[in-house]
């Protein structure tokens, strides 16, 4: 079966195309692979397995209505669920050389990116506002942050990430197509995609930018508004050990903030950009792969309620077995 299917148009050499070919890694030599493959290997397993404990844990403890541990579990189903989009694909390419993937398997990849991408922003912005309230306002956090306003948030962070999935995959995939089907990238990236159209794309980059805004840029600056009013709060703490355990967090969860919204801002802000192939994998990875598996551990293994719990879960395994 042929790759690219040519059919008749009216206007230029245009084809369709039924397959694409992800270039992944390919140019590096195959031992480089071999140990891509191992390292990501490990990662991914890593990220599976801390995501899934923190999921159990945040639902097998004893302690009652806790934000946080809600936050938490909904945020690591979205690691999951971004990492199963992305890396066992990936994978392939490194171990079995397998780099074709069908124009609908494509699109498919790219919407459920997005839709766990977009997920992920306005969870981690929800975050930021819960510990706001929680050291900027104290007594009303348990009124302000209760099961339903909880439950509210978390539906308005999830919800977004779908019709903007939906509407940008279906515009992007509805552009013709000429030329070459492969796509420089280990995943259907929009901006990768992109450039193997052979149409105006103006008006679609436009969008692209203004959903970069709206979903990525917006949260970031409602976390680092969060953790401005944070600072404030802590560098009142008469303590100064207090001082720095508290910052020392902060910065850790700052740190992991500003590579998933700075990599992501980067990737998406320039869409057609001619910025190094190599350049945009490595920013690719960092909030595909790499924040993945640091999330449950700055934002849970780090905090001592969580640790705690932990603590509480293994004890009970121990005593049952």
């Amino acid at each position: 079966m042929s790759i690219l299917m040519p059919i008749p148009m009216t206007r230029g050499n245009k084809t369709r195309v039924s397959e694409f070919i992800l270039m992944s890694f390919s140019s590096l030599p195959t031992e480089i692979q071999s140990l891509l493959f191992m390292t990501f290997l490990i990662v991914y397993l890593i990220t599976l397995l801390g995501n899934s404990f923190i999921i159990m844990v945040t639902l097998t403890d004893s302690m009652p209505h806790n934000p946080m541990y809600f936050f938490l579990r909904n945020l690591s189903f979205l690691e999951i669920g971004f990492n199963l989009v992305i890396v066992p694909k990936m994978l392939g390419t490194l171990l079995a050389q397998d780099t074709t993937i069908s124009f609908l398997g494509c699109a498919t990849q790219m919407s459920f990116f997005f839709f766990f991408g977009v997920g992920e922003c306005a969870l981690l912005a929800t975050m930021a506002y819960d510990r706001y309230v929680a050291i900027c306002n104290p007594l009303h956090y348990p009124i302000i942050m209760n099961q339903r306003t909880c439950a509210n948030m978390v539906a308005a962070s999830w919800f977004p990430g779908f019709p903007a999935g939906i509407v940008q995959t279906m515009w992007l995939f509805s552009f013709p197509f000429c030329g070459t089907n492969k796509v420089n990238h280990f995943f259907c990236d929009s901006p990768t995609v992109l450039r193997l159209v052979c149409a105006n794309t103006a008006m679609f980059e436009i969008y692209a930018i203004i959903r970069t805004i709206l979903f990525v840029m917006v949260p970031c600056m409602l976390i680092l508004c969060s953790y401005t009013h944070i600072a404030a709060a802590i560098l009142k703490i008469p303590s100064a050990k207090g001082k720095r355990k508290a910052f020392s967090t902060c910065s850790s969860h700052l740190l992991v903030v500003s590579l998933f919204c700075v990599s992501l801002s980067l990737t998406y802000f320039r869409p057609k950009s001619n910025n190094s192939p190599n350049s945009k994998k490595l920013l690719s990875l960092s909030y595909t792969v790499v924040t993945s598996m640091l999330n449950p551990i700055i934002y849970s293994l780090r905090n001592n309620e969580v640790k705690n719990a932990l603590s509480w879960s293994f004890h009970k395994v121990r005593r049952l077995s």
